[in-house]
């Protein structure tokens, strides 16, 4: 176990970080932007770095600056909390280099889950149940209208890079594809840096259920049960409810065999 963390995020998460490891008798340190400097995290940490900065492109989002912070604190490990570096397979890899250990999935892991072609890709081959669509390379707008053809309209173009709903379009007919393609092309370049699309069958009416899987280095793996968070606006979830309501016990298990 490793005797102390470097906590590389700010706020909530930050704070409950610490938190844990208090209880666990890991030391702490916080790390600080020039406008965070009173934040409650400074305060629950036994240290703290200040890396300057008053945007997160300036200081969390540095990788150099919270390496730096870690060396210097000679911190045993880095915990990315969410957002932030957490999903960036580079940080992850330059924690491995500098031999740090980074609380989280391997670089390799972060990189396929982070494109949703690949993830796609990947279950597909674990045998998981899918939702009806298109995941591969060919990106021309004729091979799209083909294969959109296949799947059925409605259909939803979907970025294959990032979230928060950018670069997706619901497309009724045929008709309407080009220019639906052509949007959610340019909004994911300018979001992501990634115009790769692929393409999924509209489901309306649907439920949003996770299962949140937990894994570690020694090929333990466990699942933490289900959480439903199907009331969204504009694709970003406004509650999480666990258990899930109005789920049977044959449909939770296969969900858990699944996941």
């Amino acid at each position: 176990m490793f005797k102390k963390l470097l906590i590389a995020n700010r706020g909530e998460i930050a704070f409950r970080i610490a938190s844990t490891a208090r209880r666990m008798g890991i030391r702490t340190v916080a790390i600080y932007s020039d406008v965070d400097r009173d934040g409650l995290h400074v305060e629950a940490c036994d240290e703290a770095v200040a890396i300057g900065g008053t945007s997160s492109a300036d200081s969390y989002l540095r990788i150099d600056k919270v390496l730096s912070a870690a060396i210097e604190t000679e911190s045993d490990a880095i915990h990315p909390g969410y957002g932030f570096l957490s999903e960036n397979p580079k940080f992850a890899d330059e924690c491995d280099a500098a031999k740090i250990i980074f609380v989280g999935p391997p670089a390799s892991a972060i990189e396929v889950m982070g494109s949703k072609s690949k993830a796609k890709k990947l279950l597909e081959s674990a045998g998981v149940p899918l939702v009806p669509g298109y995941h591969g390379g060919k990106q021309e707008v004729s091979y799209l209208s083909q294969m959109a053809n296949e799947i059925g309209f409605p259909i939803l173009v979907k970025a294959s890079a990032g979230g928060g709903g950018r670069g997706m379009r619901i497309v009724e007919s045929l008709d309407d594809l080009e220019a639906a393609v052509s949007s959610s092309k340019r909004e994911a370049e300018a979001a992501f840096s990634d115009n790769h699309l692929m393409l999924e069958k509209f489901i309306t009416e649907p439920r949003h259920i996770e299962v949140q899987i937990f894994a570690d280095k020694k090929g333990n793996v466990v699942h933490l049960f289900e959480r439903d968070c199907s009331v969204q606006r504009r694709y970003q979830k406004v509650i999480e409810e666990a258990p899930a309501p109005n789920l049977s016990i044959e449909m939770r298990k296969k969900l858990f065999e699944a996941a």
